[in-house]
Formats: C-alpha cells, sequence, structure tokens
C-alpha cells in the first residue's frame, strides 16, 4: 500500500473540503479521480503531498506522515499541476536544479521533452513562465515522467495541451512501471481508457463511488 487515508478531514474556516474521507491506493493502482469543481480533489492531492495539516483522521504514504516528512515523501512522487507556476529561471536553470535535487539525468528529460515534440534546444536559455501554456505544460510532463516514481499525480495534466499533445502524453503513460501507482485527476475519463484499473468519485468532500475498472478485451 502507498497512500493509506482514514477519515481525513480538511476544514477551510466552516466547511469541510474534506469529510471524513477513508481511501487506500495499493501499489499499481491506476485511478481516475473524478467530481466536480469544489468536490475536494485538489486539496485532497494536496494533502497527501503534505501541503495541508489535517484537521483530523490520518494520512500516510508509505507509512510516513507526509506533512513531517514532507522532503522523504516528495522523492517519492511525481507531480504535475493544472496551472504551471511562475517559474522566472531559464529551461537550462531549471532542468540543472531538477537533476540536482532529484538525480534525473539531463539527457532522460530532454529525451522525455522531445517524445512530448517539445524542441528543448531552441528555448533552453527562455524563461521558464516566458514560454505558452501547451509549452509550459509539455516540459512539466517531461519532468514527471523522467523520475522514476513510486506514486504520480497527473491533476488535469492535458487542460494546456491541444490534441496531438494529449496523445503523446496519453502514449508515454503506457511506458510508466506496472508497480508504480497513479492519480490522474480530471473531467475526461474517456482519454484514459485502457490506462486505469480504478475510479473514483468525489463530490463535496466525500467519496461517493469507488470501484474497479476492467479491461476491455
Amino acid at each position: 500500500m502507498i497512500v493509506d487515508i482514514k477519515q481525513a478531514v480538511k476544514s477551510f474556516g466552516d466547511v469541510n473540503v474534506l469529510d471524513n474521507i477513508t481511501l487506500k491506493i495499493n501499489e499499481g493502482d491506476k485511478i481516475a479521480m473524478l467530481g466536480p469543481n469544489g468536490a475536494g480533489k485538489t486539496t485532497l492531492i494536496r494533502a497527501i503531498m503534505g501541503y495541508y495539516r489535517l484537521n483530523g483522521g490520518k494520512i500516510e504514504v508509505d507509512g510516513m506522515d507526509p506533512v513531517f516528512n514532507r522532503t522523504k515523501i516528495l522523492k517519492k512522487i511525481s507531480f504535475i499541476p493544472q496551472l504551471p507556476p511562475p517559474i522566472k529561471i531559464s529551461l537550462n536553470d531549471l532542468i540543472d536544479y531538477i537533476c540536482i535535487t532529484t538525480g534525473v539525468q539531463k539527457e532522460r528529460i530532454i529525451k522525455e521533452a522531445e517524445d512530448m515534440e517539445l524542441d528543448v534546444g531552441q528555448n533552453i536559455n527562455k524563461p521558464f513562465f516566458k514560454l505558452s501554456g501547451g509549452m509550459k505544460q509539455k516540459f512539466l510532463i517531461a519532468i514527471a515522467l523522467a523520475r522514476k516514481s513510486e506514486l504520480y499525480i497527473f491533476d488535469e495534466p492535458t487542460a494546456n495541451l491541444d490534441p496531438k499533445g494529449r496523445e503523446n502524453f496519453y502514449h508515454l503513460l503506457k511506458n510508466l512501471d506496472e508497480k508504480s501507482s497513479v492519480i490522474y485527476v480530471t473531467h475526461r475519463l474517456e482519454d484514459l481508457e485502457g490506462l486505469i484499473n480504478r475510479l473514483i468519485y468525489l463530490d463535496i468532500g466525500k467519496v461517493t463511488e469507488d470501484k474497479e475498472i476492467k479491461a476491455k478485451s
């Protein structure tokens, strides 16, 4: 088991954004997480990554509290946010930083970027924040996939991609290690056909559906 969530509660003011959620995510689970805006999906992800302290219950990632062991936990997770952060350094400096902090080889990041049809060499000296939305997302995807992680969390990763970019991304996902666990936060379940074995639906801070998805023969 990679993630164990027991009766998790997270409140903002008087509102329980996470309302007594209990979930287990096992090694190799490929999960589509769906729900309307405000359902608690992003809050749950941030709690798993140690960004939020719970108001009740607990979360363990690989047996550790993600708040008190955040550095160790984040080494196990590759994350693609829905909105790229406003990073002002160049792609070259950003790649160097990623390589130093994660141990990923520069060539691997560039290879994943090329597979997403992003020409890193042509943009190597550009500040990240000046890239187009699609180029930013392709670069973040390349960083995430270049790392060999126990858990991948993708929060609407294709929101800024054109149809070809989405096609390339989903093609690359087929190369992930079977033992790695993946959470896809998405509104497009049809894109994940053949890539998931489980569907979790959140609404008003609660898990309203958690079912296995059988692969089509």
